[in-house]
């Protein structure tokens, strides 16, 4: 009892020291707002429209070797062990098609097999299907077999089987409608992991970051392994977002409309209508985030979804890694999007790779996907399938997971600051010098969900993107008011200060001054 006594005692003190030490001494934050290649945030709110609040201290720089829980709890995926996973996927899931002696678990695209109806409760494991049942998919989903399969067979751990179909129809009819616009890139990648800092991202995004920062900076010279190709990567260092959580910032994002809108288009239904096939991945229940008015969510399905749930229910807001059948759950996610990317290589494509796994307290469960994301770009990279592309890193809005670090100043500032990277290959569709000095500039200029949406438009449409009519109670088009495509001018338009967007956009910014 003496002991503990002690223990308690020297854990309050080395806690009160440390908090004595950040707000009396201070942990500073000069590297704060430091972004890739040695550039800066220039606080000129006449040149570029906003002033970014900065942070007095830091505290993660006390703490940090703290707070890895993963590395404190010695978790692995491949030596955790996991209890009743079979039994968790067949009682989380009200699927007509499986039983107790089912042994292989099919993830049908949900936009095609016969329980799709399950899918609009957002309850994905009601689609399962079981793979040894002949007769179910004889009769149910000839012609719609499972890309995705859950294996029980071999253990009681699980493992997954991935085999994204290619499906020639598909690639015609949407080669067909390829004659109708000219966009600005055939392919683009959007790879959204939720609650992540642009200042988490580069302490521990490091892999992933210095793919972006090899095309770096604006005026870099020709691609070494593709000497008549150019690649150029940009860092939006005031990307701002609305709130710091994802429900609000989300639809923002990829509908170019506030969530209270009942009827609201995704940006899907535009890329499939100019002829690119697209892609879903996501590692929570969810086909979207928006959480709300799921009911008027208009023509969101993609062509190939897999949604991974847990049927453990513990994926989220754990503070560590997440693991699923042996392997981090993005893992999964990257192997299905490769697949897609590397099967469809000869069409446009649309593919949107949604991660969790920021979304936790600690700040650091980050780094343990960082690798992977990095290898699956340079894989890409590499085999030449990044031509006439461009790729998002991108976030909703930086930590929001309360934790140790909540009440300090760095922590609040960095929730309304969310990552935005952007990668292309320019040297078909952007030949003019004008859209790469305007990108340059929007570097350091107040950017928000809003101009995401409307550079995803710009892309789709190209130069048709300015005759494009903004979205209307009465009207839904590739067009969001609020915002303006990154490949323009932005930081001059009327209305545009942070100031201005809690009337115009009903709206409000914190840090962005």
């Amino acid at each position: 009892m003496r002991y503990l006594f002690i223990t308690i005692l020297s854990l309050i003190f080395v806690i009160y020291s440390g908090y004595f030490f950040i707000y009396v001494n201070g942990l500073n934050c000069d590297d704060w707002g430091n972004g890739l290649n040695e550039t800066s945030i220039i606080n000129n709110n006449s040149l570029y429209g906003c002033q970014i609040q900065f942070p007095k201290k830091c505290s993660y720089k006390l703490f940090y070797f703290f707070q890895d829980f993963t590395k404190i709890m010695k978790k692995n995926c491949s030596r955790q062990i996991k209890k009743n996973q079979k039994e968790n996927l067949i009682k989380n899931s009200y699927s007509p098609f499986i039983t107790k002696t089912t042994n292989r678990f099919g993830y049908p695209l949900s936009n095609k097999d016969p329980a799709c109806v399950n899918a609009l409760k957002h309850n994905f494991l009601s689609n399962l299907v079981d793979m040894d049942n002949k007769q179910i998919l004889d009769k149910y989903f000839k012609n719609k077999i499972p890309e995705v399969v859950v294996d029980f067979a071999g253990g009681t751990q699980g493992k997954i089987e991935i085999n994204v179909h290619y499906d020639k129809n598909l690639s015609k009819k949407r080669k067909h409608l390829e004659k109708n616009s000219e966009p600005l890139a055939n392919n683009v990648l959007v790879i959204f992991i939720d609650s992540v800092s642009r200042q988490n991202a580069i302490r521990e995004f490091k892999k992933t970051l210095e793919f972006f920062k090899k095309f770096m900076p604006y005026k870099g010279g020709k691609n070494e392994r593709y000497p008549n190709e150019n690649y150029h990567s940009f860092e939006f260092l005031k990307y701002h977002a609305f709130r710091g959580y994802t429900a609000i910032n989300y639809p923002l994002l990829f509908y170019g409309q506030n969530r209270g809108i009942k009827e609201k288009y995704l940006i899907n239904k535009y890329f499939k209508k100019n002829g690119y096939i697209t892609s879903l991945v996501n590692d929570i229940c969810l086909r979207d985030n928006t959480y709300s008015n799921h009911e008027h969510i208009l023509d969101e399905i993609f062509d190939h979804e897999f949604v991974l749930c847990d049927p453990n229910k513990d994926n989220i807001n754990i503070n560590r890694i997440r693991c699923l059948y042996g392997k981090l759950d993005i893992e999964h996610l990257l192997n299905y999007s490769e697949q897609f990317w590397r099967k469809y290589s000869e069409n446009r494509k649309f593919s949107l790779i949604v991660s969790n796994f920021g979304h936790e307290g600690t700040l650091q469960a980050i780094k343990y996907i960082d690798n992977f994301i990095s290898s699956f770009l340079w894989s890409l990279y590499d085999d030449n399938l990044l031509r006439n592309s461009i790729v998002f890193l991108i976030s909703d809005h930086g930590t929001g997971m309360p934790s140790i670090y909540y009440i300090n100043s760095f922590y609040k500032i960095e929730a309304e600051l969310p990552m935005l990277y952007i990668f292309l290959n320019d040297k078909k569709n952007f030949s003019y010098e004008q859209q790469y000095t305007y990108m340059h500039e929007n570097q350091q200029n107040f950017i928000t969900a809003f101009d995401f949406y409307n550079t995803l438009c710009n892309i789709i449409f190209g130069n048709k993107y300015k005759y494009i009519r903004n979205k209307t109670s009465k009207k839904d088009t590739c067009k969001s008011p609020y915002g303006e495509s990154l490949f323009n001018k932005i930081n001059n338009i009327k209305d545009r200060h942070p100031k201005n967007f809690n009337k115009i956009a009903k709206m409000s910014l914190k840090v962005c001054k």
